[in-house]
């Protein structure tokens, strides 16, 4: 299997995305992509911009189960058989995403080339996020979990370049992600930023040093 470093490189390397087909469709800040119980007949690459996942269940409030950003993937549980969309999907700004049918990304994974292989290893790469956010959240600290997704949502690896710049979130959806308060995230926050860990310049300018914080 690829390194998570390799499989980064490859869903990159789709650049707009043209080779995926589908349409682009343009979304505001906080619109609605889908919502949860919908059915499920397309999956979606982002080619500008953010995304948040929610997920409701029964007895429980609404949580942000992902943050998700250029070059990423969101919807594919389609292609597993899911019926309906298990999260609602909201434009965390504004964004140009590209709609691809589930039969389309179906044909196209039959194919065996670097294309199929990319979004196989993308589809790996999900569970493991999943299952890597869910053991973050049982035994790292909540600043630590802040720093993880900080550091996810501008695809900072360790051998990767020094800076990255992503959309300023609002504190209560970064308090929503890391399952903590909006006033400890902007504690954590401001830590970040007298350590030179993070910076507002227009975006939200995320540097290397905050692994840093991981070691806390």
């Amino acid at each position: 299997m690829k390194s998570l470093k390799k499989m980064a490189t490859s869903l990159a390397g789709f650049g707009a995305g043209a080779g995926l087909g589908g349409k682009i469709s343009h979304y505001r800040n906080k619109q609605n992509i889908y919502k949860q119980g919908t059915p499920a007949y397309t999956l979606f690459y982002i080619q500008e911009g953010g995304v948040r996942l929610n997920t409701r269940t029964k007895h429980q409030p609404s949580a942000v189960t992902a943050i998700l950003g250029v070059h990423n993937f969101f919807g594919e549980l389609c292609l597993a058989g899911y019926p309906l969309r298990t999260s609602t999907a909201v434009a965390l700004t504004a964004s140009s995403i590209r709609t691809i049918k589930k039969a389309k990304m179906l044909e196209m994974l039959r194919k065996k080339n670097k294309t199929s292989n990319a979004l196989v290893a993308h589809l790996l790469s999900s569970v493991k996020r999943y299952s890597d956010h869910v053991a973050n959240l049982l035994t790292s600290s909540a600043e630590q979990r802040l720093a993880r997704v900080l550091l996810r949502l501008a695809h900072l690896d360790k051998n990767g370049r020094a800076v990255a710049e992503i959309p300023v979130l609002s504190h209560q959806v970064l308090a929503e992600m890391v399952r903590t308060t909006r006033s400890r995230v902007n504690l954590f926050m401001n830590r970040f930023r007298r350590k030179g860990y993070i910076d507002y310049d227009g975006g939200l300018e995320v540097r290397q040093s905050l692994r840093k914080a991981l070691r806390s």
